[in-house]
């Protein structure tokens, strides 16, 4: 991929992989909204004005917009890309409410909403698979092989030759497990449970909080042990169904390593820094892509899961909204009023709209230094 330099090496890497998971994403809902016999009218890559397009044999557009930044699938019955229902619901024929989406059953919605997201998720795990399968799953004994001076390993009494069996509870199958505990971490005890000798002993290790800076330039405030393994990280070619279960186990730690970290955002435990909006993407799509397809292939199933993820939260507009309304429908026994949705729709677009000037506003700062003293 040396051809990518400059600035297509970091517009090209970034709008080839933006396009593939906005386009598995929005597959997902057409998919199983065809499943469930509703019209998809619009299935668009991008908003506003169309650049080119084309009509199937089911009367849905397919078509490529002029803003690259995302896209969406406009269903028989929505008012718009957001999918709020449209005024003339009440004045459809029978033949029409049979192909509308909002006249089919409450779970048929719901799983209309939830196959984005999913559709995301899996993509992942055929990533995954195919890597494992092919390049290999690599896995790190989660032996001590050195303890770095007055550091917090140093400090627990963990020593050269250690076997860490669990962390916090958790069995530990590799240094891996390790690591992504312990970055998350915000300086609180971990308890470990290691070998040594052929006896199992407990410790509790504090991390020590270090500010380290990526190749992409950024500054992250992460926790420390101060150890390295034994040996580097071996690469094992698994058989099919190894594959999978390693696929999905390795998207299910993606999922809740996320989590965490946004978690800690929201109750102030970490910094909003690590924050990022279409630049930062951007950028490290360009720099991932410098390393070759596999990184960037690697790179492209992260974003896969963090797509499905911030869909799924709760925000109308987003599809965590749209489920949101479903649960309260399906606790009410009716749907929420027109105003309600509508006034939960505004409110929704006011908050994204919110989190993109300010994930815009980091990126600006941290990844060009504007606007700092």
């Amino acid at each position: 991929m040396s051809f990518l330099t400059g600035g297509l090496g970091v517009i090209v890497p970034f709008l080839v992989v933006l396009t593939i998971l906005v386009f598995v994403h929005e597959m997902g809902h057409y998919l199983i909204a065809r499943r469930n016999g509703v019209k998809v009218e619009t299935f668009s890559i991008g908003f506003g004005p169309e650049l080119f397009g084309r009509n199937d044999r089911h009367g849905t557009r397919w078509k490529l917009s002029m803003i690259p930044l995302g896209g969406y699938v406009k269903m028989y019955g929505d008012a718009d890309a957001a999918s709020s229902p449209s005024d003339t619901l009440g004045e459809m024929t029978a033949e029409q409410r049979s192909v509308s989406f909002h006249h089919k059953r409450l779970g048929q919605r719901a799983a209309i909403i939830a196959g984005g997201p999913g559709a995301n998720f899996l993509f992942t795990i055929v990533i995954y698979t195919i890597l494992f399968m092919t390049v290999g799953h690599g896995v790190t004994p989660p032996g001590v092989g050195e303890v770095m001076p007055e550091s917090a390993a140093a400090a627990a009494g963990i020593q050269k030759g250690d076997l860490i069996t669990s962390i916090d509870g958790r069995t530990v199958n590799s240094f891996e497990d390790i690591v992504q505990v312990v970055l998350l971490n915000t300086g609180t005890p971990i308890d470990l449970a290691i070998q040594r000798d052929g006896a199992e002993r407990k410790l509790t290790v504090t991390p020590q909080m270090v500010d380290q800076k990526d190749r992409f330039g950024n500054h992250h405030r992460l926790g420390q042990l101060g150890i390295r393994a034994t040996t580097q990280a071996v690469f094992t070619r698994l058989d099919p169904a190894s594959a999978v279960w390693e696929a999905g186990r390795s998207t299910w730690n993606t999922i809740t390593t996320t989590l965490d970290g946004v978690g800690q955002m929201i109750t102030g435990a970490r910094t909003t820094e690590d924050l990022g909006g279409p630049i930062k993407i951007a950028t490290m799509s360009g720099e991932v892509a410098k390393g070759g397809i596999i990184p960037l292939i690697n790179f492209m199933a992260l974003l896969s899961v963090n797509l499905g993820l911030i869909n799924l939260f709760p925000i109308p507009v987003l599809d965590g909204g749209h489920l949101l309304f479903y649960a309260a429908e399906a606790l009410l026994g009716r749907p929420l009023g027109q105003r309600a949705q509508e006034y939960g729709f505004r409110i929704g677009l006011a908050l994204v709209l919110t989190l993109m000037v300010f994930a815009t506003w980091n990126d600006l700062v941290h990844q060009f230094g504007l606007f700092s003293s």
